[in-house]
């Protein structure tokens, strides 16, 4: 009996951990990481248009961030 008549034993499927989901504690910032986790799930047609709009969100959340207050 050679190697190759050996049997190979069923390997299980390795399955790749689920990464740590980062949320920000803003909710428009953490829609935009969501929108974009979700975009395998999405048409590769749709990808531009979730990009875009997260873009948009993200300059949007950037722009309206109030300074830090002094200390009384």
């Amino acid at each position: 009996m050679s190697e190759t008549d050996l049997p190979v034993p069923d390997e299980p499927e390795a399955t790749p951990p689920e990464p740590e989901r980062v949320r920000t504690g803003v909710d428009s910032v953490d829609d935009v990481i969501r929108a974009v986790e979700e975009l395998e799930e999405r048409p590769l047609e749709e990808h531009v248009g979730v990009f875009e709009a997260a873009h948009a969100e993200l300059r949007r959340a950037l722009d309206h961030t109030d300074p830090p207050t002094e200390p009384a």
